[in-house]
C-alpha cells in the first residue's frame, strides 16, 4: 500500500482531496458506528448510463496497490485501478435544503448523466 499525506491542507493534483466538510462527516459516521478501523474507500466501477460509476464505501480491507491519504484523521483509500480516473477528485459534502450527501467534483470525468453518480 502507498501511503500520501496532505500538508498544509493542499494537494497535488494528481490526488483526491477531501474537503474539511467531508472529512468531518466520515468521522461523524465512523463515530455513530464505533469503528475507527475503517478507511473510506472511493472506486470507479463499470456500469451505470455514461459507462462508470463511483462507488463510497466504509472498508477494513487493504488491498494490493492501494493508494492511501490521510485527511485529518481519515483514511481515504483508492485501488490502484481506480486512482487514474479518480486524480485531481474533490470529495465533498453538501447538506442543503434541496440536497444532503457527497459530492466529487472529477476533472477527468468528460460528460455525466442526470444521476451524477455516473461519467465517463
Amino acid at each position: 500500500m502507498t501511503t500520501e499525506s496532505v500538508v498544509d491542507g493542499t494537494e497535488t493534483a494528481e490526488g483526491i482531496v477531501l474537503t474539511e466538510a467531508a472529512a468531518s462527516k466520515v468521522k461523524a459516521l465512523l463515530t455513530q458506528e464505533g469503528r475507527e478501523d475503517l478507511s473510506l474507500r472511493i472506486a470507479v466501477q463499470p456500469g451505470g448510463c455514461s459507462g462508470l460509476r463511483y462507488q463510497l464505501f466504509f472498508d477494513d480491507r487493504a488491498l494490493d496497490g492501494d493508494i492511501a491519504k490521510d485527511f485529518g484523521g481519515v483514511s481515504v483509500v483508492t485501488d490502484r485501478m481506480s486512482a487514474p480516473y479518480l486524480g485531481g477528485a474533490v470529495i465533498d459534502f453538501v447538506d442543503t435544503i434541496e440536497k444532503q450527501g457527497f459530492t466529487i467534483d472529477n476533472p477527468n470525468a468528460t460528460g455525466s448523466c442526470a444521476c451524477g453518480d455516473s461519467f465517463h
